[in-house]
């Protein structure tokens, strides 16, 4: 990890996650799962990083299966497959975005007739 701190392009990533609204969306999610609607200042600090750290490492991870410099969903699903829970969540949600995706085609054409 000492590495990852010292690329200037790490940090740069890293920075996007921070801010209002990053803390508020996982503010947010710890609300829906039970906690304090105001949580500790030094918790949320916690889990933004291990949050950060959990999708840089996936998407390091990710992106050495397939083309160089690429990353798909796929990659990202297989690197998933061998944990029943996330795998079913990812399935879930993957699931969830083709219906919508449908919906929105089918609201478009009843809409506008194409």
């Amino acid at each position: 990890m000492a590495d990852e701190e010292e690329d200037p392009a790490f940090e740069e990533h890293e920075e996007i996650g921070r801010g209002v609204e990053g803390g508020q969306e996982l503010q947010c999610t710890m609300y829906g799962f039970g906690d304090n609607q105001n949580p500790y200042t030094e918790l949320m600090d916690i889990l933004e990083d291990l949050v950060i750290e959990f999708i840089t490492e996936m998407t390091h991870k990710a992106m050495s299966i397939g083309r160089q410099g690429h990353m798909q969903v796929e990659d990202i699903v297989y690197k998933i497959l061998k944990d029943p829970r996330k795998f079913a969540r990812v399935k879930k949600l993957l699931t969830m975005n083709e219906e919508l995706k449908r919906a929105r085609i089918a609201f478009d054409e009843a809409n506008y007739g194409s």
